[in-house]
Order: C-alpha cells, then sequence, then structure tokens
C-alpha cells in the first residue's frame, strides 16, 4: 500500500532521488545545494512503499502576479513516480496532499509547468499562459522604418547583473499577471548561477545590459553555441530572458541579439506573446513562432483567489464553480466590485480548471465556451464576465521552474 506524507530532514535527499528516477536523471552537489535554498520536508510530499520512496512533490515558495496585486502560490515542482510505481494512485494521492497542504499554509492559488500536458487538468490545474517558441534566422531580421542603432549595450558580470536586473524584473512584473516573484536566493542560484553542466554544450553565460539615455532600458540573459559548417559560423544564441521597457528598447535589445557575431541563430523558449518584436521587423516570419502551454493554474481557495484580484468592469456576475476534488471550492460567487458567496442563480458555471484559465485574463470565458468549457445561463453572461476578467496585456510566465 502506498503511503503519502511530509518526509523527514533527512528524508528528503532520498525523496527527491525518487522523482529523479522518474525523469532518468541524477543530482550533481551543485543542484543539491541550489534546491536546499528552495525546497523543503513541510513544503514536500513523499509516498512511499514499505518505507522505501516511490514518488516525489514539492512546491516552492512564490508570489504570483495577478489582475492589480500578487497572491502567495505554491509553485509545484519535482513531480514524479519511479516508473515501476506508475498507474497505482501515487501521483494522484500526491498531487491531492499538496493541494490540501497549501490551503493550510494559506497559499490560494498553485502553478506548475508540465512536462506532460495531459495530466493536470483532472487535478483542476487549467492552462493560464501560453508561450511562443521564437528560432529567428539573424540574416533575414531588418527592422521597419528603423532609425538606426540607438543607446548602448553593456556585457556585465554577474554582481553587476544581480545590482541590475532584479529591481527592472520587478518593475516589469507589478504590470505583468503570470510572472513570478524573485527572492535573493532565486536569483542568485537559479536565474544568475552558471551551473557547467546545465549548458549542455553551449556557452557560459553573458548577461547583456541595454542603456538609453543612460538608463537601463532592458537586459538579456544567453548563451552561444558554437557551431560550424564548411568553414562558416553557423552558431546560435540561446536566449533564457530577455526584457526591455518600451517600443525603442525592445527593437535596440533585439537588434544586439541578433548581430551576435559568429552566430546565425537566436532560440527561446519563452518569446512573450505581447511583444511588440513581431510588428517591428520587416518579415515575421523570420522569426519562426511557435505556439505551446506555458503555465498551468489551480484555484486552490476560489473565494481568496477571486478577492484578490482586480477587474476591468463596473459588473456583477455570478459564477457557479465545480471543484470535485477540494470540498470548500464548490459553489456560486458574485463576482464583480464585491465578491462572496452567494444563493442566487448562476449566470454562467463551469469547472474549476476553466475558471483558472479565465482568472489572469489568458481566455476569455467566451472563448472558454466556444470550447464547450463553459455554460452560460443568462444571455450575454458570458461577454459580462469576459469584460470582468479582461486584462490590458496577455499573462505571462517566462521561466519553467
Amino acid at each position: 500500500m502506498i503511503e503519502v506524507r511530509n518526509p523527514s530532514a533527512t528524508e528528503l535527499r532520498p525523496a527527491m532521488d525518487a522523482s529523479l528516477t522518474a525523469f532518468g536523471e541524477s543530482m550533481q552537489p551543485a543542484d543539491w545545494e541550489r534546491e536546499l535554498g528552495a525546497v523543503t520536508p513541510e513544503r514536500s510530499v513523499a509516498a512511499y512503499e514499505n518505507g522505501r520512496p516511490v514518488g516525489f512533490s514539492a512546491a516552492y515558495e512564490f508570489e504570483l502576479a495577478i489582475p492589480g496585486g500578487s497572491l502567495p502560490t505554491a509553485g509545484v515542482t519535482w513531480v514524479g513516480v519511479i516508473p515501476t510505481h506508475r498507474r497505482r494512485g501515487a501521483l494522484r494521492k500526491m498531487s491531492v496532499r499538496g493541494l490540501r497542504d497549501a490551503h493550510e499554509r494559506g497559499e490560494p492559488l498553485a502553478a506548475l509547468h508540465a512536462s506532460e500536458a495531459s495530466i493536470y487538468g483532472r487535478f483542476g490545474y487549467g492552462l493560464a499562459t501560453l508561450s511562443l517558441n521564437l528560432d529567428a534566422w539573424s540574416d533575414r531580421i531588418a527592422f521597419r522604418e528603423d532609425p538606426g542603432p540607438q543607446g548602448v549595450v553593456r556585457l556585465v558580470e554577474f554582481d553587476e547583473a544581480y545590482e541590475l536586473f532584479p529591481p527592472f524584473y520587478q518593475r516589469i512584473r507589478a504590470l505583468r499577471p503570470g510572472m513570478l516573484s524573485r527572492g535573493e536566493h532565486w536569483w542568485r542560484a537559479f536565474r544568475l548561477a552558471d551551473y557547467e553542466h546545465r549548458r549542455r554544450g553551449a556557452s557560459k553565460r553573458f548577461n547583456a545590459a541595454l542603456e538609453l539615455d543612460g538608463e537601463l532600458a532592458g537586459y538579456a540573459i544567453y548563451r552561444v553555441k558554437d557551431e560550424w559548417e564548411a568553414g562558416y559560423p553557423k552558431g546560435e544564441v540561446r536566449l533564457m530572458e530577455a526584457f526591455a521597457d518600451s517600443a525603442a528598447a525592445t527593437r535596440e535589445l533585439w537588434r544586439y541579439l541578433f548581430a551576435i557575431d559568429l552566430t546565425t541563430r537566436v532560440k527561446t523558449e519563452f518569446f512573450d506573446t505581447a511583444s511588440p518584436l513581431p510588428l517591428q521587423v520587416v518579415d515575421m516570419r523570420a522569426l519562426h513562432l511557435g505556439v505551446r502551454d506555458g503555465l498551468w493554474l489551480r484555484l486552490v481557495d476560489v473565494e481568496s483567489a477571486l478577492r484578490a484580484r482586480s477587474y476591468a468592469a463596473d459588473d456583477t456576475v455570478v459564477i457557479e464553480v465545480r471543484d470535485d476534488l477540494l470540498e470548500w471550492n464548490p459553489g456560486r460567487y458574485r463576482v464583480g466590485s464585491r465578491v462572496e458567496r452567494t444563493d442566487n442563480a448562476a449566470d454562467l458555471a463551469l469547472d474549476i480548471a476553466d475558471l483558472a484559465s479565465a482568472y489572469l485574463g489568458g481566455f476569455s470565458f467566451e472563448r472558454l465556451a466556444a470550447a464547450d468549457r463553459g455554460e452560460e445561463r443568462t444571455p450575454g453572461a458570458l461577454a459580462r464576465a469576459s469584460a470582468l476578467f479582461r486584462t490590458p496585456l496577455p499573462p505571462y510566465c517566462p521561466e519553467v521552474f
């Protein structure tokens, strides 16, 4: 029989190794040191059979940017069950226990990036953000009505990057639902750290700071993968993240990336769906954009989550929410300038996972209903709910955790 519980401090490493076995990986000493600052026994759940760990999951401690604010969020990660124990209920038990633990900690949301997208809908997670893959051919890039190069790009080392980048990121995050908080450990050990075994044949990390009129206007973190063919360079820039605070800064930051010597391509898995770049270049096809799922979101406490976000219209709708896993969530909620439970008739009804897809503004209720993911019970309710939940920009999560 499989038992699910929080591991003790001495059990943490063996439990994490079970998850690594599920992914066919092993942990380097540097990985263990990094994770010790982010994974704790009380924020972990392990599955055991006869005292042996057969599965593991954990929850990083985040604040997730939501419309009008930020909420404590369980960043679900490290989820895995060893191959010999698949299809025996361990994943379901760990997932439900993790959600209940998050509720006890006062985290109204849980979020994750799915290794397999087909898994998490059955646990109430909904697709909340989209992400774009970019594989751009640098020699095909030209800018529309190009004023010519502006500003200065400097390569900065770790300490200066840590001084410059976090405040800039926080300014961007404050305006963008879906982005995660980053504490000192996260910046130092995750975003800026340069572990050699994680380079995958590419260079060290480079940190580029863009300045316009003497002020930081954007930054990029990237590696370069060296490649040659018949005596000609065909290297690629592997971009981890790039942020800019204006259209001009976007143009100049990408101008720099497209012009790095001995490279012919720029690639990233986290291109922003709202970036102005596709409208700034002459040939959008040269960007070779492909869409994929991004952040998956779970409303752990519907009432708290709905109360915490802002709404874009002066209106009210009653939403009926179904949730088969967490018994405190099902019910009807009056949503608008005031959020509360109600016994009034519902204007629309949907599953907890589909409400999560709408929560950050990523998908309208009309789009959900068009995919049979919502039921309109009062004429016009879908449009009214969509107006309430609308955001100026689509949500965006620029990193996997």
